[in-house]
């Protein structure tokens, strides 16, 4: 945890906050919190600043004179569209995308994503929040990203995405008959990223997304898992 994040209904007056849980276990056992150590805090899609602890245990800590006068680090111009990964690799790549600062996540269904990952809990809006608030820790973040879900690949692409990517600089990982990714991208366009499943895309849904603009890409021949694949695309890119 490099950035102690905090939620609005933590705040017990105007600058004075009370945590429990994971976050007051976390300041108590890996950073050893004492009574007058001052800490990085930041206010979930607010600003940073610092804040002095007055009490720390493992279930109760308690933090006061915090002061949020810093602007969060810039997001990556990027919308991501990711095929649903298994169930413990989607929580990775959460974290991941939360700490390199994409903004908007949609969880596609296609060809080669199992069914049953659909009903795994770890889709619940408060263990998605979980994993893209311990990215945003990681990173020093407090933007929370938006997640939404795609379970139909073609309405979507027909009737939803061909309209948000107009003007937009848009990328399909594909490894096969495809170009090499670009790097350093300009930020004047947004950008779209269309990463599929470790099978990758089926030819049809590279089609479908090539005809409303998108350009395949590819980062050669070795076929990587999604979650090494995606920081890589992303620094590429950005």
């Amino acid at each position: 945890m490099n950035l102690l994040l905090l939620d609005t209904e933590d705040f017990t007056g105007s600058d004075q906050a009370v945590l429990t849980g994971r976050r007051a276990k976390h300041l108590f056992e890996v950073h050893k919190a004492q009574a007058g150590d001052q800490l990085r805090v930041g206010l979930i899609d607010g600003c940073m600043g610092q804040a002095i602890v007055t009490h720390a245990s493992e279930t109760r800590a308690t933090l006061e004179a915090i002061a949020l006068t810093e602007q969060p680090p810039a997001p990556l111009p990027v919308s991501l569209l990711l095929s649903l990964p298994r169930p413990k690799m989607l929580r990775r790549i959460l974290q991941t995308a939360s700490a390199m600062g994409v903004k908007h996540i949609t969880l596609i269904n296609g060809a080669r994503v199992e069914k049953s990952f659909w009903q795994t809990p770890f889709l619940q809006p408060q263990a998605i929040r979980e994993q893209l608030v311990l990215g945003l820790e990681q990173a020093k973040d407090t933007r929370l990203p938006t997640v939404e879900f795609a379970k139909r690949f073609k309405p979507f692409v027909e009737d939803e995405l061909a309209g948000r990517v107009t003007g937009c600089q848009n990328y399909v990982a594909h490894p096969y008959q495809a170009t090499p990714c670009p790097t350093g991208v300009t930020r004047a366009k947004h950008c779209h990223l269309a990463v599929g499943p470790e099978g990758g895309y089926v030819e049809f849904e590279v089609k479908k997304l090539q005809e409303i603009g998108f350009q395949a890409i590819s980062l050669g021949p070795r076929i990587l898992r999604v979650e090494t694949a995606l920081p890589v695309l992303l620094s590429k890119l950005f």
